[in-house]
């Protein structure tokens, strides 16, 4: 199993600062690496760790359990975080920490269509049982609706000329896996104005993942929602893997700055020692912020 190493750890539960008897939410278990080390910290409190993805969940409990026992597990999105409190019978929190993003082991699993390097089906749900599939996007959204996404969830320069070339691709075939769409996308940018570290399909492969699982929406949604129900001196920490992620957070802590102490003026990034041990991490950013007396 490729192995999901937590982007930040150390600065995300430094920031989240856990109360021994304080209930916190890990709204993106994923492989309870965030998780366990809450867990380790509670006594008399309580960690709900959700997640949509229910193999990621079998998995993390396993490991989450040997930290400590004082929690719950929901195989849901965070984008539901007030049903899933309303269901647990929680009206205030202490804390919530996001790792946002699609996870190693996502990418690593050719069949959940996450890669642009392993060919699979044209899937990318983070929760298999939603309705909405790559292939429904790539094959069955409009041109224009298409460099729409691209464009505003890949900013991707490229975005108008992809989408056409999709578009053309298709009137003769379906385009059937991650490999075929990839190698289309690599074909309409000129291999000299690729990137030098950037994968010429990234940024479509972001796009589309986040219009399947609604992703954008869902963390305005959850930030509201961890906003209403947050203790004073209740900590939100975010840490994000690209822009837009990133700016709907500062945009947040910044529209409720009269009841946010915003705790990191600038983003965390992680050091060279932990992008070199894990290049995933170059991306991330954290930040962070602690509710206040109005």
């Amino acid at each position: 199993m490729t192995e999901h190493i937590p982007v930040l750890l150390k600065k995300a539960i430094e920031y989240l600062n856990v109360n021994p008897e304080g209930i916190y939410i890990d709204a993106t278990m994923g492989f309870g690496g965030y998780s366990k080390e809450i867990l380790k910290k509670i006594s008399q409190g309580m960690l709900i760790g959700v997640d949509d993805d229910k193999e990621a969940i079998s998995l993390a409990e396993k490991e989450i359990q040997k930290a400590g026992k004082r929690y719950q597990i929901v195989n849901d999105n965070f984008g539901n975080l007030e049903e899933i409190l309303k269901n647990a019978g929680i009206l205030q929190i202490n804390g919530i920490v996001f790792d946002l993003g699609v996870s190693s082991y996502q990418l690593s699993k050719a069949e959940r269509g996450f890669s642009f390097n392993l060919k699979g089906p044209l899937d990318m749900r983070m929760n298999p049982e939603a309705h909405l599939t790559a292939y429904e996007v790539v094959n069955g959204y409009p041109q224009e609706k298409l460099f729409e996404i691209f464009q505003n969830y890949g900013e991707e320069r490229w975005a108008k000329k992809i989408a056409e070339n999709i578009a053309n691709y298709r009137h003769d075939k379906s385009i059937e896996d991650t490999i075929e769409l990839s190698e289309i996308i690599k074909g309409t940018i000129p291999k000299n104005l690729w990137e030098k570290h950037l994968h010429p399909a990234t940024r479509i492969f972001q796009a589309i993942r986040i219009e399947v699982n609604a992703e954008l929406e869902n963390l305005e949604k959850a930030l509201k929602t961890s906003l209403k129900h947050l203790k004073i001196g209740g900590r939100i920490v975010v840490v994000s893997f690209h822009s837009l992620e990133d700016r709907i957070v500062k945009h947040f802590f910044q529209e409720n700055v009269d009841r946010f102490e915003i705790l990191t003026k600038k983003p965390i990034s992680p050091d060279a020692g932990e992008i070199s041990n894990n290049p995933r991490a170059r991306s991330a950013k954290l930040r962070a912020a602690i509710l206040r007396l109005s």
